[in-house]
């Protein structure tokens, strides 16, 4: 939820009279003439109703200082019910731009007070609008909570993104409660409650329900509380042993408080509750020392428990051996192939998570186990086998495991088909395959690794017809006048419905007002028409180009790395401090200042400028303590320097493998795409033919540093 949402609780106490409520809207009206100067020379056209087409070059946009949009804003953050309704009547009388986002904020103060046909009234106010579509999320909520499932039945269909896993259970629960609910309703209702992430009201409902009639089975509620642990889900652990009775849900509580504890006091290995229980504490035991939980398994809960079970605790002690990037690779690889023989030969797999069976694939492919990679690979579910990562993985592990000669040519003719299927300049793993399949990485003389061709240019009319578009004038609105988040969600929103032509067009005009984020992404959502000036624009192109250079970097490196730190927003702040184009810490700065000799102040940080030079300083910094590596400088630009001195230990490996095989999810698709931007900016800035070769940029081994370490760059935060 974005940082306005934060505040708006769905299910808030009840409101003031109507009476305070008049009042409050007497007293708005009548602002003063100075605040309503102030709106008017914000540039608010008061003119523009909601679903109202604006000619193209008729787009205001108000002035960071607007009065009635300040106000809103406090009642808000004051969770002033009576203040936020006035100031967003106004809002709608005076037709100001933003006026369905007052409406939105003053309604959800009051969501668990007002009836449906208040809620009737905001749809008819604002049909279409990403603030509708949002507010019936947030009132079906409501209407579970109430169990209003008359009205819920009644609105449910109309609600669009359903992206709200507890509104989906609670929709499948409807369906569940009718007379004769089908067997499609009845395995959709399953696979809802099994897909949720978090403990909350509408899953557990729809669960007891399910439970108490017989739909899910014990051992339904036992594969739930071992993802649960497996995920470190303490709340829903607990919610969902509750199932079972309070004297299992008081165990799984304790597990999860001392898994030690319990399997020295209380773990049994006979009976399948004692066995499920046991085995939630040795996955438990495994998230905090992983080599404890395989010893203990070694020494006597493989014997005692059955082997499904036993699988299970294996591989959650390899998964948790595995991101830790131990210099012995081995064990993690040895604690999947446990798991993977006690599985036994099921093709429908063992059911863990798409998570376990990546990491028993990446702890193979480390240790070069190549059957057992191609056995965890081919459980993962449908959607992750086709994914370019283990498609590309899957043919390398064919063409280890093919025997030399003719009989072994038709595994590898299927891993060079593989590899052609997936062959790509744009993405890490197909630009890879690319230059594997077509030869030399240079763009001249491998086909595979061009850059698409630009698409038709967009005619005029689709450029009005974007331009008026309401919920894209409003993002824009939003955008400017700080807040971003509401503004990305708005945009997003209003993408949904458009083709390639549109979406491009809503893309360039984010790129002629400068709002890089939402040109990049925008134009990214096109499958056919590939326009790159737009997915890798080059703003700034003399100042990065002058800096990076003046530093000795490749200045697509570090366009490579601003596109995927701060998609060229220079105002961008991340939840942790981070700021500006290159998204630097200000402990960070103010280290790299003070090596390099400039002069630090923390407010320095929002200037454009200076940002970018102590951005590149660090960079270089970073990128010289690794040897030249960019692949481990970028992994060290956003978890940190010590993290990738650490994931480096171990024996030399392939260096797509030690990227694959790096633990935070966010880190390893960051080295992914930075290298794979600033292999497509080579290609635009026309650089040398072979600065295109991602493999060139990523190089070819990455292992331990010979040598000891003289770094200087800081620790870790």
């Amino acid at each position: 939820m974005a940082v306005y949402e934060a505040h708006v609780g769905t299910r808030q106490g009840r409101s003031s009279s109507q009476q305070g409520q008049q009042q409050q809207l007497h007293w708005l009206q009548h602002l003063t003439l100075a605040a309503m100067l102030t709106l008017s020379l914000g540039g608010i056209s008061t003119g523009w109703a909601q679903n109202s087409a604006r000619p193209a070059d008729k787009v205001v946009e108000p002035a960071k200082a607007d009065a009635l949009l300040d106000e809103a804003r406090e009642a808000l953050r004051l969770k002033d019910k009576k203040r936020a309704t006035a100031v967003a009547a106004v809002a709608t009388e005076q037709r100001h731009p933003l006026a369905a986002w007052m409406d939105y904020w003053q309604l959800n103060l009051r969501l668990s007070e007002i009836s449906q046909p208040e809620l009737d009234a905001f749809y008819a106010r604002w049909p279409g609008s990403y603030v509708e579509d949002r507010m019936r999320n947030n009132w079906l909520l409501e209407l579970g909570h109430r169990r209003d499932w008359v009205n819920f039945s009644a609105d449910y269909p109309r609600f669009q993104m359903r992206d709200d896993r507890e509104v989906a259970c609670y929709a499948a629960l409807v369906d569940i409660l009718s007379a004769k609910p089908s067997k499609d309703a009845r395995d959709s209702a399953r696979s809802a409650w099994l897909a949720q992430r978090d403990g909350d009201e509408g899953c557990q409902l729809l669960a007891s329900n399910l439970f108490e009639t017989r739909q899910i089975s014990s051992a339904d509620v036992w594969l739930k509380l071992r993802l649960a642990a497996d995920n470190n889900k303490a709340r829903l652990a607990r919610q969902t042993a509750s199932l079972l009775g309070k004297p299992l849900e008081l165990s799984v509580v304790e597990i999860f408080d001392n898994p030690m504890r319990y399997l020295a006091r209380k773990a049994q290995g006979s009976g399948r509750t004692h066995e499920e229980l046991t085995t939630l504490a040795l996955i438990r035991l495994a998230a905090n020392d992983p080599a404890m939980a395989a010893e203990q398994l070694s020494s006597r809960w493989q014997r005692q428990l059955p082997p499904d079970l036993a699988a299970w605790a294996w591989a959650q002690a390899g998964r948790q051996a595995a991101l830790r990037v131990s210099p012995n690779t081995a064990d993690s690889a040895d604690y999947f192939d446990h798991a993977l023989k006690l599985a036994g030969k099921d093709k429908a797999g063992p059911g863990w998570s798409d998570d376990t069976l990546a990491w028993s694939a990446r702890a193979a492919l480390r240790d070069g186990r190549w059957a057992q990679a191609l056995k965890s690979m081919a459980w993962l579910s449908d959607a992750e086998q086709s994914d370019t990562t283990w498609q590309y993985w899957r043919a390398h592990a064919l063409m280890a495991t093919a025997a030399e000669g003719a009989p072994g040519e038709a595994l590898r003719q299927e891993a060079r088909t593989l590899l052609q299927g997936i062959a790509s300049p744009l993405n890490f793993y197909g630009r890879l395959a690319a230059e594997e399949v077509g030869g030399s990485g240079n763009n001249g003389g491998n086909p595979l690794t061009a850059l698409p061709p630009a698409p038709p240019p967009l005619s005029a009319a689709e450029r009005a017809t974007v331009q008026s578009h309401p919920g894209i004038n409003r993002a824009l609105v939003l955008i400017n006048s700080d807040l971003r988040n509401e503004g990305v969600r708005e945009w997003n929103f209003s993408l949904r419905k458009l083709n390639d032509r549109e979406l491009r067009a809503a893309a360039q005009e984010a790129c002629d007002r400068e709002v890089w984020d939402r040109c990049i992404n925008s134009s990214e959502r096109t499958r056919r028409e590939i326009d790159l000036n737009q997915r890798f624009p080059v703003p700034f192109r003399q100042e990065l180009q002058a800096k990076a250079r003046a530093v000795g970097l490749d200045p697509a490196y570090v366009y490579g790395l601003i596109r995927q730190e701060s998609r060229f927003v220079t105002d961008a702040r991340s939840h942790v401090g981070a700021a500006g184009l290159m998204q630097v810490m200000p402990a960070t700065a103010r280290w790299t200042a003070k090596k390099v000799g400039i002069d630090f102040r923390p407010e320095l940080l929002a200037d454009r400028d200076f940002n970018v030079r102590i951005g590149v300083s660090y960079l270089k910094l970073v990128l010289d303590d690794f040897g030249g590596s960019m692949a481990m400088a970028a992994a060290a630009y956003n978890a940190g320097p010590g993290r990738p001195r650490r994931w480096r230990e171990g024996p030399a490996m392939d260096a797509a493998l030690w990227v694959e095989n790096i633990p935070f999810n966010e880190t390893r698709d960051y080295v992914k795409k930075v290298l794979t931007n600033t292999t497509v900016y080579a290609q635009l800035l026309n650089e040398e033919a072979s600065a295109s070769s991602l493999r060139a940029r990523l190089g070819l081994q990455i292992g331990p540093k010979a040598g000891a370490s003289n770094s200087t760059l800081p620790v870790d935060p």
